[in-house]
């Protein structure tokens, strides 16, 4: 079974994968913590998180039969993708790194499914079954409890040679593999940079995560308004938030994704948001074909890049915009977009005092 395992960990390298652990199904500790955490209605709503009960930290519950995890992660960081100086850049538009490319779900499950087959290959038949991001399954803590590195205080997990920039994947199997040493400590120290740096403070404790106020879920997961206290500190950022990531000191040792399916299309690594604000549906549905963006919906493009103008310095062009887009759009957005030209107009009289 070790013989099996370090195996494993080859096949995983070779498809792609940069590391893999193997852990038991014990996640009690991690299951208070969560439970926690939706006590305190700190999801929001994303009512799916506790829709599936216990089965989300007791792995057997899901898959019956299932007694070890699998667990592997794979870069995603583009190269030359210029974050900061985008993010910096209020005309333009930021997305996080992770969907410029590919949609990374199907890529990394077909992996996983590999794996699992190339294992099936050797031992013969066995009970398995391939997640990422597809079920209830507590990935990070999973990963952590496998040696993959800690949960960093943003609630991410964070490895001491490849930081962050990283998706998660698991095979659930009944093979009575050998486990690796979980990564016991976090590293973080006194570091307290993504705290700090989060524009809407919504990480409101050491390894607590707000998601209510987090600039992910409100442009991402939230399907209704924005609340309006929260929009000026969204800034340009149109679908998701890097800045906890960018500004860990840890990332200083992330490396560039050698995977072409999560480099940048469509150039939305430092689109104008003037030029995205322009597509119609169409292209919306085109250009995000195969990409994770897709799932918000194109209101939701809209209403996030309306508050992404609203926040942007006063330009003629930008009211303009926002003007011919009143009259053929839905109530959520028209509110929106009716917020962004009172932004812009507050701008223009700042700017003339």
């Amino acid at each position: 079974m070790q013989q099996l395992a370090d195996q494993i960990k080859l096949w995983g390298k070779e498809l792609g994968f940069q590391q893999v652990g193997i852990t038991d199904t014990s996640l009690s500790s991690y299951e208070k913590h969560f439970n926690d955490w939706l006590e305190q209605g700190l999801h929001g709503s994303m009512h799916y998180m506790e829709k599936h009960g216990i089965k989300r930290s007791r792995p057997e519950e899901l898959l019956p039969g299932t007694i070890r995890i699998i667990s592997a992660r794979m870069d995603y960081l583009p190269p030359d993708t210029d974050s900061i100086k985008v993010l910096r850049n209020p005309q333009k538009a930021y997305l996080a790194r992770y969907a410029l490319g590919r949609d990374y779900h199907r890529l990394m499950r077909k992996r996983l499914n590999m794996l699992a087959e190339k294992i099936e290959n050797a031992v013969g038949e066995f009970q398995y079954r391939a997640f990422c991001d597809s079920a209830p399954v507590l990935e990070k803590s999973i990963a952590e409890k496998a040696g993959l590195g800690w949960i960093g205080k943003h609630t991410n997990l964070i490895n001491a040679k490849a930081g962050s920039w990283f998706f998660l994947g698991e095979i659930y199997t009944n093979a009575p593999l050998p486990i690796d040493a979980p990564q016991t400590s976090s590293h973080c120290g006194t570091c307290t940079a993504c705290i700090n740096v989060c524009p809407t403070q919504a990480i409101i404790a050491p390894y607590q995560l707000d998601a209510r106020r987090c600039i992910s879920y409100l442009t991402i997961e939230l399907r209704d308004a924005i609340p309006v206290e929260l929009r000026p500190l969204i800034g340009n950022r149109i679908y998701g938030c890097d800045d906890c990531q960018l500004f860990c000191p840890w990332n200083k040792f992330a490396k560039h994704t050698q995977e072409a399916d999560f480099h940048p299309r469509h150039d939305l690594q430092s689109s104008e948001l003037l030029t995205l604000f322009a597509w119609d549906e169409k292209t919306f549905l085109h250009r995000t074909q195969g990409s994770a963006i897709r799932r918000i919906g194109y209101d939701a493009w809209l209403r996030n890049i309306a508050v992404a103008l609203g926040n942007a310095p006063y330009e003629k062009e930008i009211i303009h915009a926002l003007e011919n887009r009143l009259p053929n759009t839905t109530t959520m957005v028209k509110e929106h977009i009716l917020w962004a030209i009172a932004q812009q107009k507050l701008s223009a009289d700042h700017a003339r005092i």
